[in-house]
């Protein structure tokens, strides 16, 4: 057992069962024993491989978004460029590599990275250590200062707690179970029970009218981040991009997992040492930023956006001159982002903006 996973049966023995959204916050963020933590997960020799690090091109193509964004804006002389969730740094430093060749963008640029993990947070200054930008660290979006925004968030929505609920009937209020985590029948190990009487709130008609059994997933941190977004985008100009796996559609459906190793794992078997994410409803997350006052485009499957800012150009560009070995990561690079059965209509990109710009460059008008 260990020993985020002690303190967890620990706590449910005095507490009782805990919602996936406690269960999820204890794995991923516990000051101590959370996954993101206590090192770094991303890589060939951690759990998963994110967009950034599969090909610059991402990142690149990225930073010329915000890049064009901001000339729509008519270039304030202060813009910050935020990023949620930003990894090790790879996909801001190719970012701002790129924007560099739109005259005055860096000149006007600051950097501002929300990252709550002390790991991440070290390997992030040293990949930006060298940036012609002045860079600051935030544990929360909120911390960001006053002023025009372009936000990227990438595979950042898809590690907010979610919470489950199971139906249990058509009646109304007493129809519904929370899906939760408690104990096994010895006391020890954990376990799923549903806990009747709690209901969930504010649904779209698509769950709303789940039939007996289904199980429907809600996030109200997901809603909350994107209403903020949102909000401030509206009141201060930008745009912002939110790049995820998930679903346009909101229906219902189990998707909470864990990836351990670059597998996937069971989700109660190991926390604090297994990433546990869940899909993201595109479809909830446009709502809730349109009533905070936003511009929503979107979404798009990943492979359709990147192709509309012409990722298949850029990656001719690298490939001349490029020696064959180059070549060849160039092009798996390029069809691991794009291709359909690889990341290509898995990953979502939807984009926020201000209602007083134009629309936003790569969403169909």
């Amino acid at each position: 057992m260990t020993a985020l996973k002690d303190h967890i049966v620990r706590r449910i023995g005095a507490e009782g069962p805990l919602g996936v959204d406690q269960y999820m916050a204890e794995a991923l963020a516990h000051p101590e024993l959370g996954y993101y933590m206590t090192g770094d997960p991303l890589g060939r020799a951690g759990d998963f491989v994110t967009a950034p690090e599969v090909s610059q091109m991402f990142g690149e193509l990225i930073g010329l978004w915000c890049a064009h964004v901001w000339t729509q804006m008519d270039r304030p002389p202060l813009v910050h460029l935020v990023e949620l969730g930003p990894g090790r740094g790879t996909l801001m430093a190719d970012a701002l590599r790129a924007a560099a060749g739109v005259e005055g963008f860096l000149s006007a640029a600051e950097a501002h990275l929300v990252e709550i993990s002390p790991a991440l947070q070290k390997r992030q200054r040293r990949s930006l250590k060298v940036l012609a930008v002045p860079v600051s660290w935030h544990q929360r979006f909120a911390e960001v200062p006053d002023a025009p925004l372009l936000v990227i968030a990438n595979e950042f929505l898809d590690a907010l707690p979610i919470r489950q609920f199971v139906r249990l009937g058509e009646d109304g209020a007493d129809g519904w179970a929370e899906r939760c985590v408690g104990l096994d029948d010895a006391g020890e190990g954990l376990a799923w029970v549903d806990r009747d009487g709690a209901s969930p709130t504010d649904l779209p008609p698509a769950l709303a009218d789940a039939p007996e059994g289904a199980l429907i997933e809600v996030s109200p941190q997901r809603s909350k981040i994107a209403a903020e977004l949102a909000a401030a985008i509206a009141a201060r100009g930008g745009g912002a991009l939110l790049i995820d796996y998930g679903h346009m559609i909101s229906a219902p459906g189990d998707t909470l997992q864990a990836v351990k190793g670059h597998r996937y794992h069971d989700v109660l078997a190991d926390p604090g040492a297994a990433d546990v994410t869940a899909h993201v409803d595109f479809a909830a997350i446009a709502a809730a930023a349109m009533q905070a006052g936003a511009r929503v485009s979107g979404p798009l499957t990943q492979g359709a956006f990147l192709t509309a800012l012409g990722i298949e150009a850029r990656a001719a560009q690298l490939r001349d001159g490029a020696t064959p070995r180059q070549a060849g990561e160039i092009l798996e690079g390029l069809k691991r982002l794009i291709a359909p059965a690889e990341m290509g209509n898995l990953f979502k990109v939807m984009a926020l903006s201000n209602s007083r710009q134009p629309a936003p460059e790569g969403f169909a008008t």
